[in-house]
């Protein structure tokens, strides 16, 4: 009995210590707490956060990214939106479109077309342009008057668990 004991409190041990390195550095479950990225993300979605892609590439132009705000916000939660101007980028928000360097972007993914212009704005080096697909009624980019800083990513969105009708990959 002693034995049975032992092991399984080492067993309990070593999941929970497991289950927080995972979290921690490799993957981590979020709730999304905001309309800002319908219909791509729906309000209350859960989704599974890759923590350490961005170790071994840069964010790219469409990843959904989780990140913490700029410090000027006065925001304390994290942010989930789409990846748009990539450092060096020229973005220009106008007649509905987004452009990135002179050329229109295509989005599918977008809720409505923004009734907005922005821009044109240069993305610093070490900065990214980020916007919610409910372009109309995200917190982003074009509101903040501020740079999202690449080293403020915590990492990639890449899959919804909850609720199960929906399960799957996010583009």
């Amino acid at each position: 009995m002693k034995n049975f004991f032992r092991e399984s409190l080492s067993t309990v041990l070593t999941a929970v210590i497991l289950s927080l390195i995972l979290r921690a550095y490799v993957v981590e479950a979020r709730v999304i707490p905001s309309g800002s990225m319908l219909p791509t993300i729906q309000l209350h979605d859960r989704v599974l956060v890759n923590k350490f892609i961005y170790n071994f590439t840069e964010p790219q132009r469409g990843d959904i990214i989780v990140f913490e705000p700029p410090e000027s916000l006065g925001v304390k939660h994290d942010f989930i939106k789409r990846v748009i101007g990539l450092p060096g980028d020229v973005i220009e928000i106008r007649d509905g479109k987004v452009y990135v360097n002179g050329e229109p972007l295509k989005e599918p993914y977008i809720f409505e077309a923004p009734r907005y212009n922005f821009g044109p704005v240069k993305v610093p080096e070490d900065s990214l342009f980020v916007l919610g697909d409910n372009r109309n009624e995200s917190f982003d980019s074009h509101v903040w008057r501020a740079w999202l800083k690449i080293e403020d990513v915590k990492g990639k969105a890449f899959y919804r668990y909850w609720p199960p009708q929906r399960i799957g990959l996010l583009h």
